[in-house]
């Protein structure tokens, strides 16, 4: 008998008692550390923080895929929300007291709505650039899906439940929708058009909103049409009143080559001017595109914008932003034209509570009952198919039945993502994956619309180590693969019809400057041998790439993959 068969024997016993008791995975409750959870307190980031320390920030203060960011303020806290798409929950809510130092306080929106349309994964559907509103002591998003209309949720308190979604408005195409209520109690509503749907862009529309803000009561009216100015494909417009004039603020000129124009008239039906108040120029930050304006409250004013880095997909910006006869500049406007240039490094804005440094999650031990708010899915979370969170330190990710017609997991809506965290990074995780049959898997996966994946194979009591990529995955195009090594299986738990095979592995992902991602496997979690080819990455449908865990399996017989600890360095 060879020395590992007589190793697999000496842990059948103890790997089957676990068993009963903790449903097959290995016990993990702290990390190296000592503590319970990585995500407990102010989480600082080891791969991007903005603070300096000094006084100053630079950008992008969110180096991850927050697209279509609007913001508010309310007393001394700032809360954001960004665009999901088709990943749930959605509308995630980030908190702040500065502008600068940023955590994910949790998500507005818990499922999709409809309910059955986004059970599976819709790639670049769902939730399109919302907006955040304050009224009469509640808490609004609105946002529009461009294939069923204007949606809302509200809330009194932002960590707190919110209400099922409301459709404000049926139909297609009628997307990044905002709100705005007036002093004398009318209410209105912007937005513009995704021509894919609609057969129209570059326009925006206005009409009447209910005074609770359930419900569009009047026609829309065309307010602004970008085409005679050559401010082409305006969208994302932010709706807002000063000094007796409205404001719409929108982008224009398209995602990464655009820039931000300024739209002002004393009706909310205009007739409305308009200005482009920031741009590009000199600088080496593209399209500084679609935003919020905040007040602090201390005089200060700002905005918040994002740029588009390609595959790490649409990340964060604040500028500067004052008042000039009526018109908003925001960024830096060293020619005095009044149209600004986006700043990569500024002073701190003033605001009235103290900055406490402390950047989105990434890292995690799975130290809670709950998913760590950094994660999501490509569709609405089945607790069936998809997965758990224990009391045992890991998550376990069951496979995902591949379809009859399987060539890729665009169909797979139970991977757990996370946005990519900076341009470069590590991410390690401990993995147990568990096999009652053959050619069951799981592990670590970049997504795109290309994607590659290191699989880990169960074959009898061996699992195979493979490099799996898809080019074109977002064409429907199949997989292919690369074997890397064989291993044998670290445990057999419980001989029989129960019997499942166990293997324990430390995997690791690396992106570099180049976009460039490697995988790589160690039996120890201190030797890592590299698994397969550089990969290039690429961004996903309206979102950038993500990074996270994807677990497969051919028939009925369910595999799974516990992840015990995830560290992004």
């Amino acid at each position: 008998m060879s020395l590992t068969e007589m190793r697999i024997m000496k842990y059948t016993k103890i790997a089957c008692a676990m068993a009963l008791l903790i449903g097959g995975g290995v016990v993990a409750n702290a990390d190296n550390n000592g503590n319970k959870s990585t995500n407990k307190g102010n989480y600082v980031s080891k791969v991007w923080n903005p603070d300096k320390g000094d006084g100053t920030y630079v950008n992008p203060i969110i180096n991850a895929d927050y697209s279509d960011p609007d913001v508010i303020r309310v007393g001394e806290d700032f809360w954001l929300t960004a665009s999901s798409f088709c990943n749930a929950p959605g509308l995630p809510l980030l908190h702040s007291t500065d502008l600068v130092n940023w955590e994910i306080a949790g998500y507005a929106l818990p499922r999709l709505y409809p309910l059955d349309f986004y059970s599976r994964p819709q790639h670049g559907k769902g939730v399109w650039a919302p907006s955040i509103r304050h009224h009469d002591g509640e808490y609004f998003i609105y946002w529009g899906d461009p294939d069923f209309g204007v949606f809302m949720v509200k809330a009194s308190d932002p960590r707190g439940e919110w209400s099922k979604p409301v459709l404000v408005w049926e139909g297609k195409g009628i997307i990044d929708s905002c709100p705005l209520w007036d002093e004398d109690g009318k209410a209105y509503l912007v937005n513009s058009w995704a021509k894919s749907r609609s057969g129209f862009n570059s326009a925006l529309t206005v009409s009447e909103l209910s005074a609770d803000g359930s419900k569009v009561i009047g026609d829309p009216v065309l307010v602004y049409d970008g085409m005679p100015d050559g401010n082409h494909t305006v969208e994302g417009p932010k709706f807002y009143k000063r000094n007796g004039y409205y404001y719409i603020l929108a982008p224009a000129g398209g995602v990464a080559p655009g820039w931000q124009i300024a739209l002002r008239s004393r009706s909310p039906y205009g007739p409305y001017e308009a200005k482009t108040v920031m741009a590009q120029g000199k600088t080496d930050i593209n399209g500084p595109h679609q935003g919020g304006w905040i007040d602090t409250g201390t005089g200060d004013h700002w905005f918040i914008n994002f740029q588009d880095k390609g595959a790490i997909g649409r990340v964060t910006h604040l500028n500067p932003m004052r008042w000039v006869d009526d018109w908003p500049v925001i960024g830096v406007d060293k020619d005095g034209d009044g149209c600004g240039e986006p700043v990569s490094r500024y002073r701190k804005p003033v605001t009235l509570k103290k900055s406490v440094n402390k950047n989105p999650q990434e890292s995690d031990s799975f130290g809670s009952t709950t998913l760590s708010p950094q994660w999501e899915w490509f569709a609405n979370y089945d607790p069936t198919s998809f997965g758990y969170a224990t009391p045992y330190g890991y998550f376990r990710l069951y496979g995902h039945r591949m379809s009859e017609n399987f060539a890729n997991i665009r169909e797979t809506g139970n991977i757990l993502t996370q946005k990519f965290p900076n341009d470069t990074f590590t991410a390690t995780a401990k993995v147990t994956m568990s096999a009652n049959g053959d050619r069951q898997q799981g592990g670590p996966v970049v997504m795109g619309r290309d994607y590659s994946r290191l699989a880990i194979e169960s074959s009898g009591n061996n699992f195979i180590i493979k490099q799996i990529t898809c080019i074109g995955a977002d064409e429907g195009k199949p997989e292919g693969a690369v074997t890397v090594a064989t291993l044998p299986a670290t445990r057999v738990n419980c001989e029989g019809p129960a019997k499942t095979t166990d293997i324990d592995l430390w995997t690791r992902v690396t992106v570099d400057k180049k976009g460039m991602a490697r995988f790589y496997y160690s039996t120890d979690g201190k030797k890592f041998l590299p698994s397969g080819d550089p990969f290039k990455v690429r961004e996903g449908h309206w979102i950038g790439a993500r990074i996270g865990f994807v677990a497969l399996q051919p028939g009925k017989d369910r595999g799974w993959l516990d992840i015990h600890d995830f560290k992004i360095e």
